[in-house]
């Protein structure tokens, strides 16, 4: 049995929407994906990538992936990786992929003098729940996540946007 991490390639959009779909149908949340393979393709391979895939493969068949981002952390001074997405296909569970795409970028992080890594999981998640603390990470429930989307950050912008511009003095 072999399990091979690769970087995401032109031409993997496809698959990593294929694994979009399916973490968002395991979350409940399948009715929330609008991302389609162009914006998925744009995001991964444009002219300024903001971020970032790595491919898990057992035994030469795409097992998960890992999609990720850098952050920065005012409070150490230093860049840090989000883990946006992680997830591994039932049907490979119990392999080590996981554990292996999770180590491939705290691997990163040391290599790369990064201070923190970071990622989110839905409470209910009992399994990855159990599966993150195994692997070493901290569940901050003193945080609590905030999002502004749809017309709610339409009407945010919109209220600056009425006000001035940056680099203006608004009244």
């Amino acid at each position: 049995m072999s399990l091979v991490l690769r970087h995401a390639r032109p031409g993997d959009a496809p698959l990593v929407l294929d694994f979009v779909r399916e973490l968002a149908d395991y979350e409940k949340l399948l009715h929330e994906v609008e991302a389609d393979a162009a914006a998925i393709d744009a995001a991964l391979f444009g002219d300024a990538p903001k971020v970032f895939c790595e491919i898990a493969e057992w035994n030469g068949e795409p097992a998960g992936f890992a999609l990720w981002f850098y952050t920065f952390s005012t409070f150490n001074g230093r860049h840090g990786i989000y883990l946006e997405d992680l997830f591994v296909r039932p049907e490979f569970r119990g392999h080590g992929v996981g554990k292996a795409l999770l180590a491939g970028l705290a691997e990163r992080c040391v290599a790369e003098g990064l201070g923190r890594y970071e990622w989110s999981v839905l409470d209910w998640n009992a399994p990855s729940i159990a599966f993150y603390e195994a692997q070493g990470a901290r569940i901050l429930t003193e945080w609590q996540r905030c999002r502004v989307e749809g017309d709610a950050l339409f009407r945010l912008g919109s209220t600056f946007q009425q006000r001035g511009r940056v680099g203006e003095t608004v009244p």
